[in-house]
């Protein structure tokens, strides 16, 4: 069309991490990358589990922007407020976390890495009062809250899963960053990787209409979408604001509810007390792990988790680490694949 710019197109490659967020990173092993990066070592004041603190981050097995290999490093590509960056980490034996870091966006990366690994969480005041949530805890002593400081990119995915499978969502999230995202800088873009980066906000404004069509996205999605992408600078400022506020600052823009905006301000500002309501499973799950109530709705929910006020989100992600949840006893959320209409 006349007048709009033209943004190229790649070819595409052809619930799967725990609900909590646990991803599973391999034994490490002394390999390094041969580019050169970046680097910092890391002592956390207390132990650090990866794939626990960063495995919401992940969205689904093929997500673009974040890997595990063999060699036991996580992988993250993220598009900074100094441009983009491929981050790779490890844990050593002593407890510290190597860190490498590619891109104009490395220094940013590595600057804040400890608020990233959960330095800024403080589970102190945490105190299990069920079974359940004593004993996940127990297991899962290195489990931090992550704070990523990067608002659009925990925004847009969360979007794109509302109303929908998650398989669906995130589906649309490989598609629309293989096609529009540009590859990760060092190693991680490599054929080996294939890392991406996720669009610039002007990108996403400009994403045509059949594009979003094909990826499964429909109008109501997308366009909200478009609407962040728009005020995006105003959007990100939201990380640097106490959760509360921050919501109310993402809830401004049409299509952005309380589910979406919980469990953006979950991973952008490391909230413990911002729990996700709206939820189509969760009420279910919480309910059925503290009380045996399968039908609990998001008011039985609240009042289950109220002896955790304060700490309400980290008491979620313990009870659904925990893996205990209602037997099934109808069918999955129906697919629906609009691109096919």
């Amino acid at each position: 069309m006349a007048g709009r710019r033209h943004i190229p197109r790649t070819q595409t490659p052809t619930r799967t991490t725990v609900r909590g967020g646990e991803t599973r990173v391999p034994p490490a092993t002394p390999t390094i990358p041969p580019q050169a990066a970046a680097t910092r070592t890391y002592a956390p004041a207390a132990p650090v589990h990866l794939g626990l603190t960063l495995g919401p981050l992940r969205r689904g097995p093929g997500d673009p922007t974040f890997r595990t290999t063999p060699d036991g490093s996580l992988w993250r590509a993220s598009r900074t407020p100094e441009g983009p960056g491929t981050l790779r980490l490890t844990s050593r034996p002593d407890g510290t976390v190597q860190a490498q870091a590619w891109g104009p966006g490395a220094d940013w990366f590595l600057t804040r890495l400890p608020a990233m690994l959960g330095a800024l969480d403080d589970p102190a005041p945490f105190e299990p009062r069920h079974r359940l949530v004593a004993e996940s805890a127990r297991r899962r002593t290195g489990l931090r809250l992550a704070r990523t400081g990067l608002v659009l990119e925990s925004l847009i995915p969360s979007i794109l899963e509302q109303k929908v499978t998650t398989d669906e969502a995130y589906r649309a999230w490989r598609l629309l960053l293989h096609t529009y995202g540009e590859p990760a800088p060092g190693p991680a873009g490599g054929q080996d990787l294939r890392l991406r980066i996720p669009p610039d906000p002007h990108t996403w404004t400009r994403i045509p209409s059949w594009e979003w069509h094909r990826a499964g996205v429909d109008n109501k999605r997308a366009s909200t979408i478009i609407r962040a992408a728009q005020v995006a600078r105003r959007l990100e400022e939201a990380a640097h604001m106490d959760p509360v506020p921050a919501r109310a600052r993402l809830e401004l823009v049409p299509g952005i509810g309380p589910w979406t905006s919980a469990e953006t301000i979950q991973r952008t500002n490391g909230a413990p007390d911002e729990v996700t309501t709206g939820d189509l499973h969760l009420p279910g799950i919480i309910g059925y792990a503290l009380a045996g109530n399968r039908h609990a709705t998001d008011a039985d929910m609240l009042e289950l988790l109220a002896p955790y006020e304060g700490q309400r989100h980290r008491a979620a992600r313990l009870i659904l680490l925990a893996g205990v949840s209602p037997p099934r006893r109808q069918p999955k959320m129906r697919r629906v694949n609009i691109a096919e209409w």
